[in-house]
C-alpha cells in the first residue's frame, strides 16, 4: 500500500523492525541491552533529521524525547505520545518481513516456504477483519515487532505531518521513544517532571479501536529450589530432587487459573521458564489479576504453597522471591476521564468504533499514570503480538496516525 498521506511510515516501520532491539530480563543495566541503545541514539538522529531540535536521548532513564513546537495562538495543554523501542522475548534476529497484498480475509497465509507455520484464519480468526487489506507478516522465524515499532513509525509520521503542515493549529506536543516495556522495567526511571506534559499517550496497542485506561495489576515471581543430590543407587530416603519439588509447587497452584484457561476480567499465574536438576531447579511466572486485592491474594497463595512444601523438608528449600510490576491504571484514570474522551472523540470522528475492553496485560502508560502522568493506551494495529504468529495492517497503522492527528486537533480546539 502505498500512502500518500504518510509516505514514509510503512518504509520506517520496515527499516524499524529489521533492527534487533529485545531486551534483556537478566540484565541490571538501563536499558537493558546495548542493541536497543544504538537504536535509540539512531532515533535522536533521525528526529533531529526531521526537524526536531530538541531530540535528545537521556543517559539515566534510556528515553529519547523531542518536541513538536506549538504554533497556537492561545494556551494547549500539552500531549505526550510514547511508544517503546524494545521487542518481547521471542527471536528478533534477521526479522524478513513480508508483504501480503489485498488480502482476501479468508485464505491461510504461508509464513515460511515449506508451509510448517501458517496464519490460518481457522487458528486467527481476526483475519477476517482484514479482507482488502495489505498485510505485513513474519516469514515464520521472528516475531515482527510491531509491538511496539508500529507505534515508534506512527509518532514519527504525526511530527512529520505536522512540520509539513503548519495550518494545523496545536499546543507543544511532547514524543517519547523508550526501553524495555517487555521485561516491566521500562517506565522505572521515566522522569515525568522533564517529560512535562499535562497528559499523555502510549501508542502501544493491538487492533483498530482499542482504547486501553484499565489493565492487570502484575507482579514477578521468581521460586528458587535447592534439592539435595545422590547416587540414585543410594537415594532411598536421601536424595531431595529438586525438579520433582517444582513439579509440586506447580501441581499445587490452581491449574485452571493459567492464560490458556481464562478471559474477560479472570487473572492467572503464568510460567514462564523452569529450569534444574536434581540439585537445584527454578522456576519464573508472572501473576495477573485485575484487582489489587486479588493479586496480594496470588502472591499469598504462592508463599503458602512454597511453606508447605518446606514443613515436609529437612530444612527450607524452596524460596519464593515476588516484586510488584506495575498495577492496574483505573485507580488513577478514574479521576482524569476528560483523557479518554478525548480520545474516544477522536476515534467517532474518524468513524472507528473505541473497543474498551480492560487490556489483558500492561503498558508503560500503567506505571506513568501512578507518577502522575495519565496515560491511557491508544491502538498501533498489531495482531499476535509476541512471536511468529504478528502481523500488522497497514491500512491500521495509518488509521493509527488519522488518530494522534485527530486528538492534536481536538486537544487545540478545547
Amino acid at each position: 500500500m502505498a500512502d500518500t498521506k504518510y509516505p514514509t511510515l510503512i518504509p520506517r516501520f520496515l527499516r524499524y523492525v529489521k533492527i534487533n532491539t529485545r531486551s534483556d530480563e537478566k540484565s541490571t543495566t538501563i536499558p537493558s541491552a546495548e542493541r536497543e541503545v544504538k537504536f535509540l541514539h539512531q532515533l535522536v538522529d533521525e528526529l533531529k533529521e526531521i526537524g526536531l531540535s530538541d531530540a535528545r536521548y537521556n543517559d539515566a532513564n534510556g528515553y529519547v524525547t523531542a518536541t513538536i513546537p506549538g504554533n497556537a495562538d492561545h494556551h494547549v495543554p500539552t500531549i505526550g505520545f510514547l511508544a517503546h523501542v524494545d521487542t518481547a522475548d521471542f527471536n528478533a534476529e534477521g526479522v524478513k518481513p513480508q508483504i501480503v497484498e489485498n488480502y482476501d480475509g479468508h485464505s491461510v497465509i504461508k509464513l515460511d516456504a515449506a508451509g510448517e507455520y501458517t496464519l490460518d484464519p481457522k487458528d486467527f480468526p481476526a483475519l477476517k477483519n482484514y479482507a482488502g487489506h495489505t498485510l505485513i507478516t513474519t516469514d515464520g522465524t521472528t516475531l515482527l515487532g510491531s509491538d511496539d515499532k508500529s507505534g515508534v513509525a506512527e509518532i514519527f509520521s504525526l511530527a512529520e505531518y505536522l512540520l509539513a503542515h503548519p495550518e494545523i493549529k496545536h499546543g507543544d506536543i511532547r514524543i517519547g521513544f523508550g526501553p524495555d516495556e517487555e521485561i516491566g522495567t521500562g517506565a522505572d526511571h521515566f522522569d515525568v517532571k522533564d517529560f512535562a506534559a499535562d497528559f499523555a499517550y502510549t501508542v502501544d496497542g493491538g487492533p483498530l479501536g482499542e482504547l486501553e485506561y484499565e489493565t492487570f495489576s502484575a507482579a514477578s515471581l521468581h521460586v528458587a529450589i535447592k534439592g539435595k543430590n545422590v547416587h540414585p543407587s543410594t537415594a532411598y530416603h536421601t536424595m531431595i530432587n529438586a525438579i520433582q519439588l517444582g513439579i509440586d509447587f506447580q501441581n499445587n497452584l490452581p491449574q485452571d487459573e493459567v492464560p490458556e484457561e481464562t478471559r474477560g476480567r479472570a487473572g492467572f499465574f503464568h510460567l514462564l521458564s523452569f529450569e534444574g536438576t536434581p540439585d537445584h531447579a527454578e522456576l519464573d511466572y508472572i501473576i495477573r489479576d485485575f484487582e489489587r486485592a486479588g493479586l496480594e491474594e496470588r502472591k499469598q497463595k504462592a508463599q503458602a504453597i512454597a511453606d508447605k512444601l518446606n514443613a515436609r523438608l529437612d530444612e527450607p528449600r524452596v524460596t519464593v522471591t515476588m516484586h510488584d510490576q506495575y498495577y492496574n491504571m483505573i485507580d488513577v484514570m478514574k479521576d482524569h476521564m476528560d483523557v479518554v474522551r478525548l480520545a474516544e472523540q477522536a476515534m467517532h470522528n474518524l468513524d472507528i468504533t473505541p473497543d474498551e475492553t480492560p487490556v489483558r496485560g500492561g503498558t508503560d502508560g500503567s506505571k506513568l499514570s501512578f507518577m502522575g502522568l495519565p496515560t491511557p493506551n491508544l491502538f498501533a494495529g498489531g495482531e499476535n503480538m509476541h512471536g511468529r504468529f504478528e502481523f500488522v495492517s497497514e491500512q491500521t497503522m495509518a488509521k493509527a496516525v488519522d488518530v494522534l492527528l485527530e486528538i492534536v486537533q481536538l486537544n487545540a480546539a478545547k
